[in-house]
């Protein structure tokens, strides 16, 4: 605990400030007006972004960032004692599972003790990672074993990666506090970007989170058993599909199936499925049908060609469509499948970038099968020739070249 309270130069700092949730966050608060610093350990980040310059596609973000650094609201730091310069201190650090798809609680715990040391009792902390339940509790006795009264509260993200700038001012906050001061002070704060505060206790919010990210990989988990079951008997199930939800509204929620993947949805699933007291069965099935959907792909390939003697594309390695995230990307499980059975995989994506990957056009004009692993919206003008077979589940490639 620091020696003596530093005078308050910030109303927020935000921890993991060059992250993708973090830096969306701090360029809005400093949109409006307060006194941000972004901290992160990620020195070479934030270099590009002191220049103005996004390092991940976040759109609507760059003019923001521009401006709040042109007109001082918005500070980069790489030294934690700024954040004990702070009123509010904002943890935006990812919060990942282990290798037995258990949460990795540990981690962040460890970062609460390095950064305590800079913090004094008083300041508002804030957890926005997703995290399992209890873990606030932890949070704050963990901030309690050096004295103090500590206000912390957890106010969890719900934005869309890519869209976060502007979901920040359209989506309702989930606001909950440890202490009443806490979830006062926390309302206070996000009121200035959030049109609606929702106010819950800890354990209720801490859930939110979880069940909104495992209900959306539930709901993408059956679109792709649909396709698989259709799929094996023959059937298009795009047309089922369009069938099953024109003009009917209880099945309009059906999305397209596809590679479900990135940081969140399956992390989030297996944490709700490693808490006590009651199994989560359908969380697991969930993950066994989306993680499946690459090797029902293959196998339904094998059937058909040999695929030492078969050249794959894989358009999108993206996680999802228009972003540059690969993180958990299934597309790199595929291509990984498709060579493990002897074929010669090309990668390309629109806005991921790697040596490796070949154009859009090279690729379609290069190999026997294309695989669409995300829909880019670049794809839905791209012309493939005739002769290349194409498995595109989210319908995105609508024209054929004649032979």
């Amino acid at each position: 605990m620091s020696a003596a309270t530093p005078a308050v130069q910030y109303d927020v700092a935000i921890v993991g400030g060059a992250g993708h949730v973090g830096l969306p966050l701090a360029i809005v608060l400093a949109d409006k007006g307060l006194r941000v610093v972004a901290y992160d350990v990620n020195a070479g980040a934030l270099d590009v972004i002191r220049s103005g310059v996004m390092p991940f596609i976040e759109y609507g973000a760059e003019p923001l960032l521009k401006a709040a650094l042109a007109n001082g609201t918005l500070t980069l730091s790489s030294s934690p004692e700024d954040l004990g310069r702070a009123a509010a201190v904002v943890i935006a650090i990812g919060t990942p599972i282990d290798e037995y798809l258990n949460p990795k609680l540990r981690a962040l715990l460890d970062l609460v003790r390095q950064l305590r040391v800079h913090l004094t009792p008083g300041q508002l902390i804030v957890i926005r990672s997703t995290v399992f339940p209890g873990t606030c509790g932890h949070v704050l006795r963990t901030l309690e074993e050096s004295g103090g009264k500590w206000p912390v509260a957890y106010c969890p993200e719900r934005i869309v990666q890519g869209y976060a700038v502007r979901e920040l001012g359209e989506l309702p906050q989930i606001v909950a506090g440890c202490s009443a001061e806490a979830e006062e002070r926390a309302a206070a704060l996000f009121a200035r970007v959030s049109p609606q505060i929702i106010r819950l206790a800890v354990p209720e919010a801490e859930l939110v989170k979880l069940f909104s990210n495992a209900w959306r990989y539930i709901q993408f988990a059956a679109a792709n058993q649909f396709y698989m079951m259709a799929e094996s008997n023959g059937v298009d199930f795009g047309r089922v599909r369009d069938a099953m939800i024109a003009g009917y509204g209880r099945a309009a929620t059906l999305p397209t199936p596809g590679f479900t993947a990135g940081p969140c949805l399956l992390k989030d699933t297996m944490q709700l499925a490693a808490m006590g007291g009651s199994p989560f069965p359908l969380g697991q099935a969930a993950v066994s049908v989306n993680e499946g959907l690459p090797n029902f792909l293959i196998e339904d390939l094998r059937r058909r060609r040999k695929l030492d003697e078969t050249r794959v594309g894989i358009l999108g390695m993206a996680f999802k469509a228009d972003i540059d995230d690969v993180r958990d990307s299934l597309s790199y499980k595929l291509g990984k499948l498709l060579r493990f059975h002897g074929a010669r995989v090309s990668y390309s994506d629109e806005f991921a970038k790697d040596p490796t990957f070949i154009s859009k056009e090279a690729l379609v004009a290069s190999v026997d099968i294309v695989i669409v692993g995300v829909p880019h919206s670049a794809y839905r003008t791209l012309t493939v020739p005739s002769t290349v077979e194409v498995i595109d589940l989210w319908s995105v490639i609508p024209q054929r070249a004649h032979s």
